[in-house]
């Protein structure tokens, strides 16, 4: 028999009724884990109010399988949600083990085009809707000391790379990065990791990307069974969730159908040294193409930028 990794634990899965975070609460309670299914059941832009049928309806299926579930309907990014929320796994079942923030919002528009409310929306959603849940699990993780805890975040290539028609999208999930690292710092005295998925998959938010053919049927439709189906990105969180996965702290995890990577964290990659505290500007000009030049820069002829410097290799 299959063992579960995750047996006896208790977890907050944050979207847990979307298009990722179904899998993610369904298959966390097949690998023994009691869910808080939480969610407000609106459309990808957020702007349908709180809807529990889905919520329900995923809650339903983890119990008539044999697990356990519960669902919290409301917004994660409001403080007394994220707080009742985390109150409701401790009141039903006395603890506190695993929190998966899935949840998300996308509000699409180029810079110079976007409202200040496409931006305030996506940015507390996505943001704030980690921060919120986090505070509250994490005070119970402190009062515990020894009990330890998961904590995993989701971000996307828009949030590592930039993506263009997205800078409310790309700001939120790279401030994921932040938290997440001052999350992993602070919070591992108490024995709580914190870890980031960038996932490729094909879910409602990419039906919406820019090269999707939205004449034809939603590419999430067909995704099951695939490369691109969602349930594909469940194997690492499991593993991170686990008791095993707590050697891993503060790091972004790639996943994907056939693949799992881990991401390198940022360097320093080249050093230009001054032996006064100011650079003198017409030396840093002259100097620049020998020293901080080399290499070049490959993002610009991706983004079809400025050319290289003179003599830059790459």
């Amino acid at each position: 028999m299959a063992r579960k990794h995750l047996e006896g634990k208790v977890a907050i899965v944050t979207g847990g009724a979307g298009g990722m975070g179904s899998h993610i609460s369904k298959v966390f309670a097949e690998q023994g884990a009691k869910v808080v299914v939480a969610d407000t059941g609106a459309d990808v832009e957020g702007r349908m109010g709180v809807d529990p049928t889905r919520t329900n309806a995923v809650v339903d299926a983890i119990n008539e399988a044999g697990g356990e579930a519960i669902g919290s309907i409301g917004d994660i990014a409001d403080m007394q949600v994220a707080e009742d929320t985390v109150r409701l796994a401790l009141d039903t079942w006395g603890k506190l083990d695993i929190l998966v923030c899935a949840h998300g919002i996308l509000r699409e528009r180029m810079i110079f085009n976007m409202t200040e409310d496409e931006w305030d929306g996506v940015i507390r959603t996505h943001l704030k809707g980690c921060f919120a849940p986090t505070k509250f699990a994490s005070i119970w993780w402190r009062t515990q000391r020894t009990h330890g805890g998961r904590i995993i975040y989701f971000t996307s290539d828009a949030g590592i790379s930039g993506g263009a028609g997205q800078p409310n999208y790309s700001a939120a999930h790279a401030g994921k990065m932040g938290l997440m690292r001052s999350n992993a710092r602070a919070l591992a005295p108490y024995g709580v990791t914190c870890n980031l998925i960038a996932p490729l998959a094909s879910t409602r938010m990419t039906d919406r990307g820019r090269g999707v053919d939205t004449s034809g049927p939603a590419p999430s439709e067909s995704a099951a069974g695939t490369a691109r189906d969602p349930k594909n990105v469940v194997p690492i969180i499991v593993w991170l969730a686990s008791d095993e996965g707590g050697i891993a702290n503060g790091r972004i995890f790639g996943a994907s159908g056939h693949r799992i990577s881990v991401y390198s964290e940022p360097v320093q990659e080249r050093v230009l040294w001054s032996d006064t505290p100011m650079f003198d500007i017409d030396r840093l000009f002259e100097e620049w193409p020998q020293t901080l030049a080399l290499g070049g820069y490959p993002m610009n002829r991706m983004m079809g930028m400025a050319p290289q410097p003179e003599g830059a290799t790459s």
